[in-house]
């Protein structure tokens, strides 16, 4: 994409010259992006261009020896964190002297911005900073003395592990060698290697400089890891709010080394992704909504106490993430990859009433789920809770009415921006215009849970073909548009997300009451297993929820075949109360299915009896058949 529309100048500070880029309005909340080794300013130009879509200032600049900004001379002692909090402070100075600015680093560039949030003369410069892939140095230092000091086998795991993927450092440290690397092979194969390690999609990045880029940002590593791990600061605490966001998957920087982090951040909120080191390239939209959620937050929480910008916020550390409302209008032509969820300015009483943090809110607050059925039962039960992550729902069910209320219960339960849609899953042409306007209007779905389903109950012998379509389209037809469409989408973004298909116990469990609903499922269960295969290349996970007997309203609008009418309401109300005597509630299954996505489970059974016939269909299919004989044709 490039920085295309950016406005350059240059800042002098130290001996160098830096080359600062800006987008946006001025007058409008500043966001600096820093970036990190061996890249130069364009690998946030995803990020940026979405950041401007949502009405921020942003600045992005090349750190001294990157890009178009010009090296120390010597290079030797030009890159420690002390030179680079000037240039930090000049760039400031020059784009948003008036107001505290708001800064996002990742890699070295949040290795460098724990610094200037970090130490007293930038104290009221920064209002809000958000972290990834990047450990403070000190903190880093601290970490590691305290392992040493208390050498308990977990302690000593974790400085393994570490040690392990720290090889790059030790690499970096050798006389010559990585500038030779950087100048030749490794220069001219990195783009490829981030396509093929990183997931990172071919394009604009990295730029022409690469080379030059990462032989100079070697001495980043040369001027300060050494004496910073040695020789940790004692004050090093921040003194604004802070976003954590760590990658599950990233190959250089262990989760743990966050483990202490409180102790050095007051007002912290975590986030995880299941991604790798690159996120500004590989999850652009998941940090755009993060980082705007985050900003936005303090800069409300800045106007609310008075304190102009929000470098003083208040603390609030386990407050939850402020959840996005619908996106502003777009002017026509902006790119869909622009059109990121704009942020809700939330009260700060609202906050206050969330301060319990949720469990799920580090790994699903920002991100877009679309749920169908979720107008009543497991559908509205699991719409609700990851409402209550912080997730933004869409509520998506064929009655408007039921819709409509769960996305309220859903803004009351924590997600200000849910909104309900109407559309009969089965229905191709509606389902295509669902996908088409979520997508235009909100985004790409980052986690897609169908659940749609109805009931049919009676022999296959009295089940009419009608009725098999009208089961079909529901439970089978409604999950494969959702998979096609919604997963089309995921795919195409390149930057991973995760579908949920409510099957059912009945998908292995052989029943005479229930051969078409069985059917139906067990085509679901089948269809989430291939694609579970064919979409993991693309980080796309897959899970298939298998619940029991639970307390829903399917059972009220289950049909059943070759009886009367009479009779069908005689049916329907004993099962109803048979489901209501177990009693095993819809929230249960709501949590297996977050928890099936948190950590990429394939096949969920829910409920004692799920689990139980699910480990009899594996071990000892005959005698779920010998029980099928002998159990009820209704």
């Amino acid at each position: 994409m490039g920085l295309r529309g950016a406005r350059e100048r240059r800042v002098r500070t130290g001996g160098v010259e830096l080359c600062v880029a800006e987008l946006g309005d001025p007058a409008r909340p500043t966001v600096v992006l820093v970036h990190g080794y061996p890249d130069s300013k364009e690998v946030w130009s995803e990020v940026a261009a979405r950041l401007v879509a949502q009405d921020f200032h942003v600045v992005l600049y090349d750190v001294r020896g990157h890009g178009g900004s010009t090296a120390p001379r010597p290079l030797r002692g030009g890159f420690t964190l002390r030179k680079l909090t000037d240039d930090f402070v000049a760039v400031v100075d020059a784009v948003s002297p008036d107001r505290p600015v708001h800064l996002v680093g990742h890699d070295w560039g949040s290795v460098q911005s724990w610094e200037f949030v970090t130490v007293a003369r930038t104290a009221g410069r920064i209002a809000s900073f958000t972290s990834m892939s990047g450990p403070s140095l000190d903190h880093f230092g601290h970490w590691l003395a305290r392992r040493r000091s208390r050498p308990t086998p977990r302690h000593l795991t974790q400085l393994l592990g570490q040690g392990v993927r720290s090889w790059y450092v030790y690499a970096l440290h050798t006389p010559v060698l990585p500038e030779l690397a950087w100048r030749g092979p490794l220069g001219r194969h990195w783009p490829k290697v981030l396509e093929h390690t990183e997931k990172v999609p071919p394009g604009d990045y990295p730029t022409a400089s690469l080379p030059s880029d990462a032989a100079h940002g070697a001495w980043l590593y040369r001027d300060n890891i050494r004496a910073r791990l040695t020789r940790p600061r004692a004050d090093a605490h921040a003194h604004a709010p802070v976003q954590l966001v760590v990658p599950l998957g990233d190959k250089f920087l262990s989760p743990r080394l966050y483990d202490d982090l409180e102790r050095w951040v007051p007002r912290l909120t975590r986030r995880t992704v299941d991604a790798r080191h690159w996120l500004p390239r590989s999850r652009p939209d998941q940090l755009t909504a993060w980082i705007t959620e985050f900003v936005t937050r303090h800069e409300d929480d800045g106007k609310v106490d008075g304190e102009g910008g929000g470098a003083g916020v208040g603390p609030d550390p386990s407050a939850l993430a402020d959840d996005a409302l619908p996106p502003k209008t777009v002017a026509p032509g902006t790119p869909q990859s622009a059109r990121a969820p704009r942020a809700v300015q939330g009260s700060r009483a609202a906050r206050a009433a969330r301060q319990v943090r949720d469990p799920y809110a580090e790994r699903f607050g920002g991100q877009l789920v679309l749920v169908t059925g979720a107008g009543g039962g497991i559908g509205r039960a699991t719409a609700l809770a990851f409402a209550r992550a912080g997730a933004r729902i869409v509520a998506v069910d064929r009655d408007p009415g039921t819709a409509a209320r769960t996305a309220l219960a859903a803004r009351e339960a924590g997600a200000p921006g849910a909104w309900g849609e109407t559309v009969d899953v089965g229905d191709e042409r509606a389902m295509e215009k669902l996908a088409a306007r979520v997508a235009s209007d909100h985004g790409v779905v980052d986690i897609l849970v169908n659940n749609a389903g109805i009931g049919l109950s009676g022999s296959f012998l009295d089940t009419t073909p009608g009725q098999w379509r009208e089961l079909l389209d529901v439970n089978l037809w409604g999950v494969i548009h959702g998979c096609r469409l919604f997963g089309g989408q995921m795919a195409e973004r390149g930057q991973g997300g995760h579908i949920v298909n409510v099957a059912s116990a009945a998908a292995y469990l052989p029943s005479r009451a229930l051969p078409a609903y069985s059917t139906s499922k067990a085509a679901v269960l089948t269809l989430s297993e291939c694609l579970r295969v064919e979409l993991a290349e693309r980080e796309i996970g897959v899970s298939a929820i298998c619940p029991g007997i639970v307390n829903t309203g399917i059972t009220a609008t289950t049909r059943f075949t070759g009886v009367s009418a009479e009779e069908e309401q005689r049916l329907q109300r004993a099962s109803s109360r048979l489901y209501r005597l177990r009693n095993y509630p819809p929230e249960k299954v709501a949590d297996a299915v977050l928890r099936a996505v948190l950590h990429d489970r394939a096949v969920v059974p829910v409920t004692p009896e799920a689990r139980t016939a699910r480990l009899l269909s594996r071990l000892a299919p005959g005698v779920l058949r010998a029980l099928a004989r002998r159990g009820p044709r209704l």
